[in-house]
């Protein structure tokens, strides 16, 4: 029986071997964190110890990652990105990631945020987006049922106009960082930034001011001074359906005056006729 407990614990020893395995070459290993940071690395490193809770891929060269990379890695709470040559990320990159807290994109080079870049990664209470310099859109869903999220910071980018409903869906969020985009302050920002009128009170200020940049009226104010006044211009403004609307109604009134002028030249040349031939008649 010794012999046979003895095989069983042997077992049990070679089942668990892989669940943490070695420390990648050049990264530093302790207490459950990887540091592969400043390396020079054009790819990420392979077979991470699974109970990797802090992972550190900062200061490196990356220009993508694989999709499926961090499957594995379930206890994953940071993961530190910023500082790299990343575009944008594979979708259900963070599929598996129940527990991520903080997620550091900054300094890249993506220029989008998808509805499924970082979908469902749920859990995370911040999120730093800031110093993408070529990152013009994030649609209304990318953040959609980020209830935790407490820290947003898109400063020092290259957006100039956000939609209200990437924010509206945000209830725990209490910092909130624009300043540095090239934000263009026309009449579509006027739903945004009457969130961010009734919303400042609990987002922190930004610690770069967010200003606009256009049109030229605006340029230099910040986002936070606008007021309903501040747009009053854009209730008597017209939107392209307006216009096209207009354009139709002019094209059938035009249509309408040829077909009118072409009923009453005809009308008039029968009856021109008919006179004519009475006249005839008399003679």
């Amino acid at each position: 029986s010794m012999v046979i407990m003895s095989l069983k614990v042997m077992a049990l020893m070679v089942v668990a071997l892989p669940v943490v395995s070695s420390c990648p070459v050049l990264c530093t290993c302790w207490e459950q964190v990887v540091d592969c940071s400043g390396k020079r690395l054009f790819s990420v490193p392979p077979d991470l110890p699974l109970d990797t809770t802090n992972l550190s891929l900062a200061h490196n060269s990356l220009t993508d990652i694989p999709p499926g990379y961090l499957a594995c890695y379930v206890e994953l709470q940071i993961l530190d990105l910023r500082n790299n040559s990343l575009v944008d990320l594979p979708d259900g990159l963070l599929l598996t990631l129940k527990k991520l807290v903080f997620l550091d994109l900054s300094h890249n080079n993506l220029t989008r945020v998808t509805a499924t870049m970082l979908q469902p990664a749920h859990s995370l209470i911040r999120v730093n987006l800031s110093n993408n310099p070529n990152l013009k859109q994030i649609l209304p869903k990318a953040f959609q049922g980020f209830s935790q999220l407490e820290e947003l910071d898109l400063s020092s980018s290259g957006l100039s106009f956000l939609s209200h409903k990437t924010l509206e869906g945000l209830p725990a969020l209490a910092s909130l960082q624009l300043g540095g985009n090239p934000w263009i302050c026309g009449c579509t920002m006027e739903p945004l930034l009457k969130w961010l009128r009734n919303s400042i009170q609990r987002c922190m200020a930004d610690s770069i001011e967010a200003e606009c940049t256009s049109p030229p009226e605006v340029k230099g104010v910040s986002l936070f001074s606008l007021t309903e006044e501040s747009f009053q211009a854009c209730r008597f403004s017209l939107s392209l359906d307006d216009y096209l609307f207009i354009a139709f109604v002019g094209f059938v009134v035009s249509i309408a005056s040829v077909a009118t002028n072409f009923l009453l030249g005809v009308t008039a040349n029968c009856c021109h006729r008919w006179s004519k031939a009475s006249e005839d008649e008399e003679i």
